[in-house]
Order: C-alpha cells, then sequence, then structure tokens
C-alpha cells in the first residue's frame, strides 16, 4: 500500500476506507498537527468482527488528531464510534450495542516501560513508547476491544439466584443447582407424602 493520505490542514482529514494508516516516526518531525478519519469499508468491517468475535460490525468511524506534545512526544485524541452485534451470554441471541468513546494516547520519546514480577499500573495509563512508527489503526482496534460490553445479555435473558448462568432449549426450564443434588428428588417425594398425611 501506498504513503498514508494525511493532511496539516485541520479542515481536510485523512479520509480512509480501511484502518492501514501507519505514520513514520521520521515523516511525523515537519508536521504540526495530523487530522485523520478512518471509516472501513464492509470488507475490512467483517474481517475486524472475525477477529473480534463479534457477529457483526455494522459501523466503525474512528476520526481524530494526532499532535506534538512538547518536541518529541506526539498526542492522539480521537473519537470512536461503532455499532456492533455480539452474542449473548447466555443465550447466543445477537445483542447490539453502541459504542462512543473518546480516546485518547501519548506517545512518549523516553517512556520507560515497567519491569519486574510485580509490576504496578502506571499513573498514565493512556502513556506509552514512542516507536518508529504510530499505527492509528492499531490504536483504533485496541479502543474498540476494550470498549466491547463485557457480558452482553439479550432481553430476558436472566442469570439463576446464585449468579450463575442458566440456559436452556425453547420451552424448557433451566436446570438449577437444586435438581443437581443426590437428594432432591427424596426431598421432592418427603415433600409430597407430608401432604397426603
Amino acid at each position: 500500500m501506498g504513503k498514508p493520505a494525511v493532511t496539516d490542514d485541520p479542515k481536510s482529514p485523512a479520509a480512509r476506507s480501511d484502518l492501514t494508516l501507519v505514520l513514520r516516526r521520521n515523516d511525523l518531525a515537519s508536521r504540526a498537527h495530523l487530522r485523520f478519519e478512518l471509516v472501513p469499508d464492509a470488507s475490512t468491517r467483517q474481517k475486524i468482527a472475525a477477529a473480534l468475535g463479534l457477529q457483526k460490525l455494522r459501523k466503525l468511524r474512528f476520526a481524530g488528531e494526532l499532535r506534538p506534545l512538547g518536541r518529541k512526544d506526539w498526542e492522539l485524541v480521537a473519537d470512536l464510534g461503532a455499532t456492533v452485534v455480539q452474542d449473548c451470554v447466555v443465550s447466543l441471541a445477537p445483542v447490539p450495542a453502541r459504542i462512543d468513546e473518546r480516546v485518547e494516547r501519548r506517545f512518549l520519546a523516553d517512556f520507560v516501560e515497567p519491569e519486574g514480577d510485580d509490576i504496578e499500573t502506571p499513573e498514565d495509563e493512556d502513556a506509552e513508547a514512542l516507536g518508529a512508527v504510530i499505527d492509528v489503526g492499531a490504536v483504533a482496534i485496541e479502543a474498540l476491544t476494550l470498549a466491547l460490553p463485557p457480558f452482553p445479555r439479550a432481553e430476558g435473558a436472566a442469570l439463576g439466584e446464585d449468579g450463575a448462568l442458566r440456559a436452556a432449549p425453547d420451552g424448557q426450564v433451566p436446570l438449577q443447582d437444586a435438581d443437581l443434588r443426590p437428594f432432591a428428588a427424596l426431598a421432592g417425594l418427603r415433600k409430597k407424602m407430608d401432604g397426603k398425611e
């Protein structure tokens, strides 16, 4: 693929129909700022949906600006908008969801990765090392992945009393833990017998 369509004009963002906007660090040095807009086509959305385990990715738009932060660092600020369809965690029925997120990343030339077994969450969770390139498309996919609802549930799909997932074929009642206990049937029989006395 050729060099990405980018622009320094804030009124003319780089519009692309895929997510392959990769900017070289050396190319950014001469720019004051860069606006971008990524709106992947149906084929690209289908590939993203498959990679993320979605039923569908109906819409995706990632638009914002990459601008200098000091003399060596860069800041990305963008809006992520997406319409996704996931599997219900209870019934596997389709569950649509709308995602609208503000995404901020800081690419720091002097960023030091934490080391050792006892790594704490960094104070600036949006900061990362500035490498040879800034992959705007990868930032979009990461932001989408983090924004997905973790436990999508279709309307009417319910959890058991103990919070466990329960599912059964249409027209049947899901088993409860009490149904699986060895003496559950005897307890039911005892109740019936007590009622007859």
